[in-house]
């Protein structure tokens, strides 16, 4: 189960994992900014509250991971309190059950988590640090990590549990492999002829003010930082530098490179030990006068090998036996071995390709060696640092300087940026998305941002520009290409509508079409993965209902650049499955079963809710 819960993470819970882990920061164990002793709870699960600044921090969790899309933040927040309710009704109900997990599984997960390890091992300071940061107790973030695996458990016995028959399946691709028969016309929008008068373009801009508005801008100062700026202030020794570099060797280590060939004699049913040895014996002595990639074509008995001269390519150590590998090992370059017995027979060794280990001098890596010293003895200042910046952040929220003065920082600004776009620090998503949450646009200091594993941010708001009407001079050529739009489909909506009508009347799609100098396409036998018809359009076919009594089912259609596709879907044939499809049987049972347990796991959920008791107040 715990191997499942570390290789996908998805059950319901999942998000909140996340969250604990990956916004170390931000999200739990800091609380909001503000005295919150009065504040009303938006939603409430039996005993369980919550407040505006978990919705707010659940939302900013989801916006992060949505970064780059148009999103509406009312719908996303409602989406976010949503979320929450349905955790807090799934931790509940697995309580009630008495479901557990061990506290040394919980540890392991943790110990498993990239983020808690440095060179691939469980770092305990870093873990310490990291839930110093955000105000918690190692046994309060082992009991959330607990509450997860068990809800992680309790899902995983819904969906695993789950099945498909054979007669889902086959069904599944009886549709999957469905065929209709098509003809369709398409009506591409034609710009209208007349421009929109003055009166129509004032009318539409006074309606629409709210899509002719310069963006929302803000600038703000922020601290950052920056292991790479804390390591260039670390002071270097030639004594300390040369004791770095001896315990780093390996990292100025050139590996020696030895590539090998060999003329196998195989001990086997027919050839014994002893006339294994007599033939390698024979073949060493030919060698005299006779190239070693020629006569293993002629004699070797790894035939594999033989056909390129009884290349084995580059030797590496742990690979072949002993034997091999001590006898391989002790050759200069083009020197041939006396035969050499493994458990596949005698061997005769050459080794082809020499390039010796080196191990770079001290003064000709002298800056590398600089450069990583610094970076390493800086670790520990850098996240000693993000902690004062953390705590002082927040517990002085209306200025960034008494941090800065603690931390010795410069205070930087940034120019005017937009959610959409920024330049220079703004380039980021991670600073834009924080520059515009509530909490900084009301004048407190951001959560930290981590830029990277190796950069750290916190912000304020230095000034804000609301959204603003644009002038209608400025936005007349926008408007009137608007209006023309909309004329021009709703021209094409009318005409698709009058030849839907005389289909369905009775008349043929080729009259129709000549009569308004259209195309007609015609395609028999479509199937879902025919390409070369629009998505948008082979959808509309495929979801479209049967002919019924020999009659086609006529519809009409938009594609996504606004033209009208009117269709006549005059046959469907069920599909069958193929030799293909009989070979992905056990694959298709088995995600067909788990969309099944998706489905009863959501539906158990939302019984659950159900019947609990909920109270949900609108978020702001």
């Amino acid at each position: 189960m715990l191997t499942k819960i570390r290789e996908k993470a998805q059950g319901a819970f999942a998000w909140g994992i996340l969250i604990v882990i990956c916004v170390p920061f931000a999200l739990w164990g800091i609380q909001n900014y503000l005295d919150t002793g009065e504040e009303a709870p938006v939603a409430s699960v039996g005993d369980k509250d919550f407040f505006q600044r978990d919705v707010n921090r659940a939302y900013e969790q989801y916006s992060q991971n949505l970064q780059g899309m148009t999103i509406d933040e009312q719908s996303l927040k409602a989406q976010a309190l949503e979320k929450l309710i349905k955790d807090e009704v799934l931790l509940q109900h697995v309580h009630a059950k008495g479901l557990v997990t061990s506290d040394d599984t919980a540890r392991e997960f943790i110990q498993s988590l990239a983020y808690f390890q440095v060179d691939g091992k469980f770092d305990d300071k870093r873990y310490k640090t990291m839930l110093n940061l955000q105000k918690m107790s190692s046994g309060e973030f082992v009991n959330r990590i607990k509450n997860a695996l068990i809800m992680e458990q309790f899902q995983r016995s819904i969906i695993d549990s789950s099945f498909a028959t054979k007669y889902d399946v086959e069904s599944f691709f009886k549709i999957q492999n469905q065929q209709r028969d098509v003809d369709y016309v398409t009506i591409n929008m034609q710009k209208p002829a007349e421009q929109p008068s003055d009166d129509e373009v004032t009318a539409y801009y006074q309606q629409h003010q709210d899509l002719y508005q310069t963006p929302e801008q803000v600038s703000v100062e922020y601290i950052e930082l920056s292991l790479d700026d804390i390591a260039k202030t670390i002071a270097v020794t030639d004594d300390k530098l040369k004791a770095y570099y001896e315990e780093q060797k390996d990292q100025y280590t050139t590996a020696e490179r030895r590539k090998i060939s060999h003329i196998l004699f195989a001990i086997n049913d027919k050839t014994d030990e002893k006339t294994a040895l007599e033939k390698a014996l024979k073949a060493q002595k030919e060698l005299a006068n006779k190239d070693f990639a020629a006569l293993a074509a002629e004699v070797s008995d790894d035939k594999l090998t033989a056909k390129t001269g009884g290349d084995l390519g580059l030797f590496n150590v742990g690979v072949m036996e002993k034997s091999f590998e001590d006898a391989a090992s002790a050759l200069k370059l083009g020197e041939v071995s006396n035969p050499v017995k493994s458990a596949f027979g005698y061997h005769l060794i050459k080794v082809t390709e020499l390039m010796p280990g080196e191990t770079k001098s001290f003064d000709s890596v002298k800056n590398e060696v600089t450069k990583a010293y610094q970076k390493a003895q800086a670790e520990n200042t850098f996240y000693e640092s993000g902690e004062t910046l953390t705590e002082m952040s927040y517990e002085n929220p209306d200025n960034l300087k008494t941090v800065a003065d603690a931390l010795g920082a410069t205070i930087k600004k940034s120019a005017m940026f937009t959610k959409e776009k920024g330049d220079g620090i703004a380039t980021d998503d991670k600073v834009r998305s924080a520059a515009f949450t509530e909490e900084v646009l009301h004048g407190n200091n951001s959560t930290p941002i981590e830029l990277g594993a190796d950069r750290l941010v916190v912000l304020r708001l230095l000034e804000h520009k609301s959204a603003a009407a644009r002038e209608l001079k400025d936005v007349k050529s926008e408007i009137v290409a608007v209006l023309q739009a909309d004329k021009a489909s709703r021209q094409a909506i009318e005409k698709a509508r009058q030849i839907k009508a005389r289909l369905q009347a009775g008349e043929s799609v080729q009259t129709v079409a000549a009569e308004n100098k259209l195309q007609v396409n015609t395609i028999a036998g479509l199937t879902r993965t025919k390409e070369d018809v629009p998505f948008a359009l082979s959808q509309a076919i495929f979801k479209a209902a049967k002919p019924v009594a020999g009659k086609p089912t006529v519809f009409i259609t938009a594609l996504p650049a606004g033209e009208q596709v009117v269709v006549s879907l005059s046959k469907v044939t069920e599909g069958v499955m193929t030799e293909d499809d009989k070979k992905q049987m056990d694959l298709a049972t088995k995600n067909i079963a788990k969309a099944f347990g998706q489905t009863e796991f959501n539906a158990l959920i939302n019984s659950l809710q159900a019947d609990a008791d909920v109270s949900v107040t609108a978020p702001k």
